[in-house]
């Protein structure tokens, strides 16, 4: 075993969401160190392997998994890492490596609505959050901040201060679709990580188009940008460092992480504060690893709940043709939705979803349509310019409701390390289901106000995953019945925190990521709490430099 590491505190995994509470931490003072299973990945890198990949449509191309830190792929086949337990499949995509799965996210950085913390006692489902609104809207105001959030002020989602940028600029077929759904559904740009501008030393996008897998000009603001500001603030961050085991003492503080480096030697680093920050599969497979005497069931699971809860955003959707020509793909990926859809008495019923307009390329996907129809020639390029400059995509996002019996657990398998893959059991319930049923009434008129043609259900029945991995360790002011209280702390262990989308107790209908850095930010400031009042500092910097 090698020499012994040492920090005030410990963060596992380097993400966008441990690196943030990473650089709080570090701010106030404290000594901080975050280890990361993955290795450190370079941008000019993936750029080049994406253009010269030739599965553009696959995210995770550009990301091969290391040997040591393997995460799951799927495509051109499923390498087995997530075992699959049934009754419906959860194929989640995520990246181990420094700067977590951000790296290739759409960065859709939308807020809850008030009464998504709420659905317990307004609609008699799901439970309720341990806090209000109220308390997230200053640190969604200051991840927003951190991240650059450009945004409209008609997203539904009440707030005290302005977005720091203006919304990044329209794209045509988002213009049309706004234009031609009005006054039906108003159609709103997306809050995105995204610059309109230059903001905190990047650029302003540029409409590269490729934001998933990799944005190659810096105007997305990424996990690794999170890292590099944590390191600024002085931040050690160790990569490739597979953490296996959490140690504790005899009367249950944790004392140590343990962890292996590539070559399999063992390391063991102390703290007085430990934060696990890893993702919703990635952190309870740890705790459920650190199993002891003590903790038969591992660690922070008195109550049982650690891995269960799982939730995500399954989506279906419907691909046509409108009757004008919008081509897809100049801009952000991902630009505007509609979010009407999100709250209402209905969720007593069924769950509430969001519409979100893609605005992907569609050149490669009627390729790939026309080769299998068996055109060729003259048609084909014939065909290919009216298909691609016409073919539009809408997809609902819908809430999944938490249930115990959704979990992730220890697979027998072991991967090349010799720990035990995850292993997801997930279903999709009728209250989710009923939800994409209503959606299809939406997703027709929509195509109606378009004059769309040619239209393309996604299959019965079945549900892309968007990736929005949530629940697994959800807080809660009951220790029977959650994992760690409203600030993130273990109901088990006094000195273990967890920062993650794995502690949101519903998923609602947007993505996550922010939601759970606003979460950690707020958990850093329990642990650490700032020698200066926060939202004055961070107005402070944003007028000072960040502009």
């Amino acid at each position: 075993m090698s020499a012994q590491q040492s920090a005030d505190i410990v963060v596992i995994g380097a993400g966008i969401v441990g690196a943030l509470a990473a650089r709080r931490l570090a701010q106030q003072g404290a000594s901080v160190l975050i280890l990361e299973a993955g290795p450190r990945l370079e941008r000019a890198r993936i750029v080049a392997a994406f253009r010269n990949s030739p599965l553009k449509g696959n995210w995770m191309a550009p990301y091969p998994p290391s040997a040591w830190a393997p995460h799951p792929i799927y495509v051109p086949k499923d390498n087995g890492y997530l075992k699959q337990a049934g009754p419906y499949p959860y194929q989640a995509e995520y990246i181990r490596a420094v700067g977590g799965t951000t790296w290739h996210w759409a960065a859709q950085a939308w807020r809850l609505v008030p009464n998504d913390v709420r659905i317990k006692s307004l609609y008699g489902v799901g439970v309720d959050w341990p806090l209000t609104y109220e308390e997230l809207d200053p640190w969604y105001q200051e991840a927003e901040e951190i991240l650059g959030v450009a945004g409209a002020d008609n997203t539904g989602s009440p707030r005290q201060h302005p977005f720091p940028m203006e919304p990044v600029a329209e794209p045509w077929s988002m213009r049309r679709f706004r234009e031609r759904l009005a006054p039906v559904y108003p159609v709103v740009a997306n809050t995105v990580a995204r610059n309109s501008r230059g903001y905190d030393g990047r650029p302003a996008c540029v409409g590269n188009n490729s934001c998933q897998p990799i944005c190659p000009v810096n105007a997305q603001y990424l996990g690794i940008n999170a890292v590099e500001s944590a390191e600024a603030a002085g931040v050690k961050v160790v990569p490739n460092a597979v953490v296996y085991r959490i140690e504790h003492d005899a009367g249950g503080r944790i004392a140590a992480v343990h962890y292996y480096a590539p070559d399999k030697s063992e390391h063991r680093v102390t703290g007085q504060t430990f934060i696990l920050a890893a993702n919703g599969i990635e952190s309870p497979k740890l705790l459920l690893l650190s199993a002891s005497s003590k903790y038969p069931n591992g660690l922070a699971n008195s109550s049982g709940m650690v891995g269960r809860h799982l939730m995500d955003h399954p989506s279906t959707s419907l691909t046509f043709y409108a009757d004008e020509e919008l081509w897809l793909g100049r801009g952000p990926q991902s630009p505007s939705s509609i979010n009407t859809l999100r709250d209402g008495a209905f969720r007593s019923q069924h769950a509430p979803y969001r519409l979100d307009f893609t605005n992907i390329s569609q050149v490669y996907s009627v390729t790939n349509d026309l080769i299998k129809e068996g055109v060729y020639g003259a048609e084909f390029e014939k065909q290919l310019r009216w298909r691609a400059a016409r073919q539009v995509n809408v997809k609902n996002v819908l809430e999944v409701l938490p249930n115990p019996d959704n979990r992730i657990a220890l697979s027998s398998e072991k991967d090349a390390m010799g720990i035990p893959k995850p292993e997801a059991h997930y279903a999709i319930d009728d209250y989710t289901r009923r939800a994409a049923e209503v959606s299809k009434a939406d997703f027709a008129r929509i195509a109606e106000l378009m004059g769309g043609i040619g239209l393309r259900y996604s299959a019965e029945g079945q549900f892309a995953n968007n990736q929005h991995i949530t629940g697994t360790m959800s807080m809660g002011n009951d220790p029977a019945s959650s994992v760690v209280d409203a600030f993130g702390r273990t109901h088990d262990h006094e000195n273990l925190f967890v920062c993650s989308t794995g502690v949101m107790p519903t998923a609602a209908t947007m993505n996550s990521t922010l939601t759970a850095v606003a979460l950690a930010l707020r958990t850093a400031e329990h642990i650490l709490p700032a020698k200066q009042a926060r939202t004055a500092t961070a107005h402070t910097s944003h007028e000072a430099g960040l502009a």
